[in-house]
C-alpha cells in the first residue's frame, strides 16, 4: 500500500485525527531517543521534540509530518523536567554538534542507558539485563580529542553544520573540543580572516595525539602532522585522515571492558572496523591470530605499521570494505573463537551482522 494510500485510511477512521504542520499542542516528553530527540504521544500520534527533556512539560509546534511522525520544536516550556539544565555552549540549539546539552550529565548518562536498552530490544530482539553499567567520562567538557569543521569561504563562517541542515554554524569557540583541538580552530579562523584559507576547501579534520594535532586537509604552519597517543601500553600512529576514538579518557576503560576474559592459546579473533588497531594490538597480545579488516586504506597502514612497531607478527590487517569482506572472504578465514565490531555512527549493515552470524565464534563484542 502506498504512502498517501495508508496516510488516507488513517485519516479516514473514526476519531482518529491527524496532526498537520503548524499544529500547536501541549505534551509531556516521556524520553530521549537516539539523536536526541524526545519522544511524546498526543492524538493518537507518534511526536518527536526537539531539545527537550524527559518530563518537560511543554507547547509545542508541529514542524512537519512524514510516515505518520509529526516533528515538533517547543514554543514553551510549561513544566521543565529536573533534568533541564541551561546549555554551556551558546550555539547549541542552531548548531548540530551536540545533541544532549539540555540535560545534566546524570541525565545524559541515563537517556543513553535507556537507548541501549531499547536498541537491544527493538533491533536486536534481545531482552536487556535489570542492570545496564555505564562508565562516564572523566571529564565532561574539553574532552574531544577530534573535531571536524565546515568551511563556507563565500559567507566567512567556519565552525559545524547547523542542526537539520549543510548551513554552516560559524564557532568561535567550542566547549567540547580539547583544548589543543579549540587552538587549532583559533588558528584556523585567524587564517581565514586573513584571507589565508583556500576558498574551494569545504571541511577541515582535526585529530589530537599526546604531542600535538592533525589537520587535514594541511595547512601551512598548523598541520603538526602524523600523532601517537599511549592507551593502556600501547602506541597508536595516526593522522587525520584516519578515524581515532574521540574521548581519550575512556579509551583504556573501552579496550578493557570490550576484551575482559577472552583470548587464550591456539584461540582466534577478527576485529571489524579495526581503524588504525586500537583492539587488534590488544587481541594479537590475547590471541594466537587475528584478522583486522578496515576499509580506509591509510588506517590499514597505520594499523599494520602499529603491530610491526609492537612486535606483534600474529595479525594480519585486510584492506576492504567490512561488508565485502565478510561476504567474500571470512570463511576462507573461518573459525574465529572471537569477533568484535567497532563499526561508525551508522552501525554494521544488516549482511555484515548475518555473515558474522555464520561464522558462530564464541564471543561478539
Amino acid at each position: 500500500m502506498g504512502k498517501r494510500k495508508r496516510e488516507a485510511r488513517l485519516n479516514a477512521l473514526p476519531g482518529v485525527e491527524r496532526l498537520r504542520a503548524g499544529a500547536e499542542l501541549e505534551v509531556t516528553v516521556e524520553r530521549i531517543l537516539p539523536g536526541g530527540l524526545g519522544l511524546a504521544h498526543a492524538e493518537g500520534q507518534t511526536i518527536l521534540v526537539a531539545l527537550s527533556a524527559p518530563g518537560d512539560c511543554a507547547r509545542i509546534l508541529v514542524e512537519r509530518v512524514r510516515g505518520g511522525t509529526a516533528f515538533a520544536s517547543i514554543r514553551r516550556i510549561l513544566e521543565p523536567s529536573p533534568a533541564r539544565v541551561e546549555p554551556l555552549c551558546p550555539y547549541f540549539g542552531r548548531c548540530g554538534g551536540c545533541d544532549f546539552q539540555q540535560l545534566s550529565y546524570e541525565a545524559q548518562l541515563a537517556a543513553k542507558v535507556e537507548i541501549v536498552r531499547d536498541c537491544l530490544r527493538r533491533v536486536a530482539r534481545i531482552e536487556p539485563p535489570a542492570e545496564i553499567s555505564i562508565t562516564p567520562s572523566p571529564d565532561e567538557w574539553r574532552y574531544r580529542s577530534r573535531a571536524r569543521w565546515q568551511y563556507d569561504a563565500l559567507r566567512g563562517h567556519l565552525g559545524y553544520y547547523e542542526r537539520g541542515s549543510h548551513s554552516v554554524c560559524d564557532v568561535v569557540e567550542c566547549p567540547v573540543a580539547l583544548p589543543p583541538v579549540q587552538e587549532k580552530l583559533t588558528s584556523l579562523r585567524e587564517r581565514m580572516r586573513a584571507g589565508e584559507l583556500h576558498e574551494d576547501t569545504r571541511e577541515f579534520e582535526a585529530v589530537a595525539g599526546d604531542a600535538g594535532v592533525s589537520l587535514w586537509p594541511p595547512v601551512e604552519g598548523l598541520d603538526a602532522g602524523e600523532q601517537s597517543r599511549a592507551v593502556g601500553g600501547e602506541t597508536y600512529r595516526f593522522d587525520a585522515a584516519c578515524f581515532f576514538q574521540i574521548n581519550h579518557g575512556l579509551l583504556e576503560p573501552l579496550v578493557l571492558a570490550a576484551l575482559r576474559d577472552v583470548g587464550g592459546p591456539n584461540s582466534s579473533a577478527l576485529d571489524l572496523f579495526c581503524g588504525v588497531g586500537l583492539f587488534t594490538l590488544p587481541l594479537a597480545r590475547r590471541f594466537s591470530r587475528v584478522v583486522g579488516v578496515e576499509g580506509n586504506a591509510a588506517a590499514c597502514a597505520f594499523a599494520r605499521r602499529n603491530l610491526q612497531e609492537a612486535g606483534l607478527s600474529n595479525a594480519r590487517v585486510e584492506t576492504s570494505s567490512v561488508g565485502d569482506w565478510m561476504r567474500r572472504h571470512s570463511q576462507a578465514h573461518a573459525p574465529f573463537d572471537f569477533a568484535l565490531l567497532d563499526p561508525p555512527r551508522a552501525g554494521a549493515e544488516p549482511e555484515t551482522v548475518a555473515a558474522l552470524l555464520a561464522l558462530r565464534p564464541s564471543r561478539i563484542s
